[in-house]
């Protein structure tokens, strides 16, 4: 398998930063300048500085010398736009942690045209009316289109597509894309533990798992853990698989409250961003985590001499979408911010800065077409002398009427007796097989049960003092008592002795 290094993204955490602002500019002496906001994900765009041995040596159209990162995307996206326009653009960008982050900030009046979210928050953003559609122009017949040419019909443009059934077609530009599941040490786990949502709650693995710490990745697995039979049995229609993995019914999630707490009981810690570090390390075993994470995750172990894999539980996994949507609370829209930000959108989707944004951050893009395919045959395609190979079926994704499969080396996937596959190495991860995209779904908004799962969050995080048993608390309550009844005496005992030894200094009041 060819396997290039990627670029670790710490470094751009600590230059771009969650509320930073980074400015674009060309130098020019022109006033006739368009200023666009965009507001990204912290680590979710190529910001450059690539070693002369990560250059991508493939066939494109577009660099001749092979796909290169040689400064920032955006840097080179001002440096395209003001040399292909008649007026020239400036570049605000800026990146959040959380979708919540987000729209707290547009909340408070921070202004932005441009901004990726995810998949739920798009549907509230919609919902709410905060959002411009995409022009006829960003859809026509043209060769500087390159989302509208080259992004997966399964994701976008199609009737059967993700976005239309969703109706984000028009609305949101699809930038990432990709699974939940689980990241594991295929030497300390057993493949059928890591194959079900209950993993979280096995004490074989007690403070050796660390959990997403945010309420809708942890709430998704623990609706698995519930409905583990009806799901496990298969044959469910999508409408009835995502409803199931949608409920949010009052008794549903104080059921999920109780497993939360079982969860939060078993594993090593609910973590944010460090249970990416504390895999590599070996300091946990099995870590919930997002596709594009997992591949970052087994990369760096990769590099350690150290073999990770992926799982995507049986029971099922959230398929999640990031995407590009055009604000309608920013500024004013005049036709040439419309093309200067759809021009932004299509500059990411050019196949080469497609393969480019994938290599530095491991997420999956919505991008398809032949240079995003080789790049993939490049990373993954078996060598000569691998002893036994798989067809991997991409043609779900990639399909246009010619044959997209890779040959890779089997030892990379987990093969079942009927060729199913629901675990494997970063390809799986990037691209999981059509069995695995069937027991997807989509996690939608909570809508106006937000609260109520926010509060049922707050009693798992949180230290709940129903919990605790009436010996707990009389105990606390004698410690603090002798700790406190020890100082008034010491205080007492000291005040004696400063009146029986009075010195210069050392005087009190009666």
């Amino acid at each position: 398998m060819k396997k290039i290094k990627r670029i670790a993204a710490v470094a751009a955490a600590v230059a771009v930063g969650s509320a930073s602002l980074l400015t674009f500019s060309a130098c020019s002496n022109s006033t006739d300048k368009i200023v666009l906001r965009v507001c990204n994900w912290e680590e979710y765009v190529d910001l450059g500085e690539w070693d002369e041995e990560e250059r991508i040596e493939i066939d494109n159209e577009y660099a001749e010398d092979g796909i290169f990162g040689e400064n920032s995307m955006v840097d080179d996206f001002v440096e395209w736009f003001n040399s292909t326009h008649d007026y020239e653009v400036q570049v605000e960008y800026s990146t959040f942690g959380t979708n919540e982050d987000l729209y707290n900030r547009l909340s408070l009046g921070d202004v932005y045209d441009l901004v990726c979210p995810s998949d739920y928050m798009i549907m509230k953003l919609i919902a709410e009316g905060n959002y411009v559609d995409y022009t006829a122009d960003f859809w026509a017949d043209n060769e500087q289109n390159y989302y509208a040419n080259y992004v997966s019909r399964y994701i976008d443009g199609d009737e059967g597509s993700i976005y239309n059934g969703y109706g984000w077609h028009g609305k949101a530009a699809c930038y990432m894309w990709g699974t939940l599941g689980l990241v594991y040490n295929p030497e300390e786990v057993d493949a059928e533990d890591v194959s079900s949502w209950s993993m979280l709650l096995n004490d074989k693995y007690a403070r050796k798992v660390t959990v997403k710490d945010n309420v809708r990745d942890a709430y998704f697995a623990t609706l698995g853990i519930l409905n583990d039979e009806k799901l496990k049995n298969g044959g469910l229609a999508a409408e009835e698989l995502s409803a199931i993995m949608n409920d949010t019914d009052s008794e549903t999630i104080a059921a999920a409250e109780d497993i939360l707490k079982r969860i939060k009981d078993n594993v090593y810690s609910f973590e944010t961003d460090s249970g990416k570090a504390d895999m590599v390390t070996g300091k946990v075993v099995a870590n919930e985590q997002w596709s594009g994470d997992a591949v970052y995750i087994m990369d760096e172990a990769e590099e350690d001499g150290a073999e990770l894999w992926y799982s995507v539980p049986e029971e099922c996994t959230n398929i999640w979408f990031d995407g590009w949507i055009k604000l309608k609370n920013g500024v004013e829209w005049s036709e040439r911010r419309h093309e200067a930000a759809e021009a932004f959108v299509n500059f990411l989707a050019r196949p080469d800065n497609a393969v480019r944004n994938m290599y530095y951050i491991g997420y999956t893009s919505a991008i398809a077409g032949q240079t995003v395919f080789d790049y993939l045959e490049y990373n993954y395609a078996a060598d000569e002398d691998a002893e036994e190979t798989f067809e991997y079926d991409l043609n779900y994704f990639f399909g246009d009427g010619k044959n997209y499969s890779i040959t890779a080396d089997a030892s990379c996937f987990d093969i079942g007796d009927d060729n199913s596959i629901n675990r494997g190495r970063q390809l799986f991860a990037q691209y999981p097989p059509e069995s695995v995209i069937a027991r997807s779904v989509v996690m939608l908004d909570f809508g106006d049960k937000l609260g109520e799962i926010n509060q049922m969050w707050i009693n798992v995080r949180c230290l709940d003092l129903l919990d605790i048993s009436p010996v707990t608390v009389g105990v606390t309550c004698a410690v603090i008592g002798v700790i406190a009844i020890a100082a008034l005496l010491y205080a007492f005992r000291y005040k004696i002795f400063i009146r029986n030894n009075p010195r210069k200094g050392y005087q009190i009041s009666k």
